[in-house]
C-alpha cells in the first residue's frame, strides 16, 4: 500500500463487483491491477469480492468511482467501509488474571 506514513489514517473497505456476462474475467484482470485493490473470491455467478485499501475516505470514494467505471462493470456495491486512525498501533488485550 502505498502514499500512507506512520499515524496516518487509512480506510478499508469491500465492495461486491457484478460484471457484464462474459466480462468476468477481464474485470477481474483489470481489478487486480489497480493500486489498493485486492481480489478476495468470485463467485460461481460471477460476482467479484475486492477489498479497497485507501489513505482517506476522499481517496476511498475515487477507487469505489474507479471500479464501477471499469469497462465490464454492470454494478459494484460498497458492503463495508471503516477508517483506521491509527494502522501502526498495536492493540493490546489485558488479560485480568483475577
Amino acid at each position: 500500500m502505498t502514499g500512507i506514513g506512520p499515524g496516518a489514517a487509512v480506510n478499508i473497505s469491500s465492495v461486491v463487483v457484478n460484471p457484464h456476462p462474459g466480462w468476468g474475467w477481464a474485470v477481474r484482470m483489470t481489478l487486480e491491477e489497480m493500486a489498493g485493490v485486492e481480489v478476495h473470491a468470485v463467485s460461481s455467478d460471477g460476482r467479484i469480492l475486492i477489498t479497497l485499501e485507501c489513505p482517506g475516505d476522499g481517496e476511498a470514494a475515487e477507487a469505489f468511482e474507479a471500479v464501477r467505471r471499469t469497462t465490464g462493470v454492470l454494478s459494484a456495491a460498497l458492503v463495508y467501509m471503516h477508517t483506521e486512525e491509527n494502522p501502526n498501533q498495536e492493540i493490546c488485550d489485558e488479560i485480568d488474571a483475577s
